[in-house]
């Protein structure tokens, strides 16, 4: 059975069929997926259930991975899962349910912000997998959004103006915006801003998209007021209702999207009740959108 992909909206997200996820693909399946991701940017999988192992070596026909060192601020002891893997989940290592004031829960947080992962790093990322274990009976969709379309929709003149645009992107940034503000010198050195492109060329298509995330906090050269005002209309502007696809989880899903090309957030959910434990794993880009000595 060859793979079939329906559109979910009118501008973003496939749901894929004919194809079994527990196994790795075949260079064919890998060819339509990757042409699936590159006209879709969201791909969503339906399967009774994924292992560890069958979500890695599947992850690994579209690029190397990207462990998730850097990425949070959990210790190397408290890791519930490989760190191939990251842990997007609310569940502890013991097994409970994360308590209200615990550190790491604070700082997933601020995955209820539009992001586009891993832009804090100087080489992001191009593909994340995210295979939901167990989800939870309301809230927690995720959503996406289209930065393609949201390009396209922009006007001459801020076209013009965002076109050589770069801006600092860190996990400082987002996390402000929450409150977190304390850190080891240990995490500040590791969470040190990076440069990114606000406007990026996709290497296949070479369709133009926004490059935007809560992980920005400033555009070089540009007061910072100014530039997070200006990021903050950019973001209303491409997460307009039209430019977005909500993933409401079924157990079993697995659900593949392109940072390049989107922005996402998870959205509110019981978290202090109800269990959520769902694993990503990314794939490494192909480089950096900018040199980064100026950084």
């Amino acid at each position: 059975m060859a793979i079939e992909i329906r559109p979910l909206t009118k501008h973003i997200g496939g749901e894929v069929s004919g194809i079994d996820i527990r196994r790795p693909p075949s260079r064919e399946e890998v060819a339509a997926i990757e042409a699936g991701m590159d006209r879709y940017a969201v791909l969503v999988c339906r399967s009774p259930g994924i292992t560890d192992e069958q979500q890695l070596a599947f992850t690994l026909q579209f690029g190397p991975i990207q462990p998730a060192e850097g990425t949070n601020v959990t210790k190397p002891h408290e890791r519930r899962l490989d760190v191939k893997f990251s842990d997007v989940s609310n569940v502890a290592k013991s097994g409970d349910l994360l308590e209200r004031a615990n550190r790491r829960r604070m700082f997933s947080l601020a995955n209820r912000l539009w992001h586009s992962d891993a832009s804090y790093r100087a080489i992001p990322a191009k593909y994340s997998l995210l295979s939901g274990r167990i989800v939870p009976t309301s809230g927690g969709n995720t959503e996406f959004a289209d930065m393609r379309a949201a390009y396209d929709a922009l006007d001459a003149a801020t076209k013009a103006q965002v076109e050589d645009l770069v801006c600092e992107h860190s996990l400082l940034y987002s996390r402000a915006q929450i409150g977190i503000t304390e850190y080891t010198e240990e995490e500040r050195r590791m969470f040190t801003p990076v440069l990114q492109r606000l406007v990026r060329v996709h290497p296949v298509t070479g369709r133009k998209s926004l490059y935007l995330a809560s992980h920005i906090g400033n555009i070089v050269g540009w007061p910072q007021p100014e530039a997070l005002a200006f990021i903050r209309d950019l973001t209303e502007h491409a997460t307009q209702p039209e430019f977005v696809y909500s993933h409401k989880w079924q157990t079993g899903d697995l659900v593949i999207w392109d940072n390049r090309q989107t922005m996402h957030r998870v959205r509110r959910f019981d978290d202090l009740n109800q269990v959520r434990d769902v694993r990503r794993t990314t794939t490494k880009g192909d480089g950096p959108t900018v040199a980064q000595q100026a950084a």
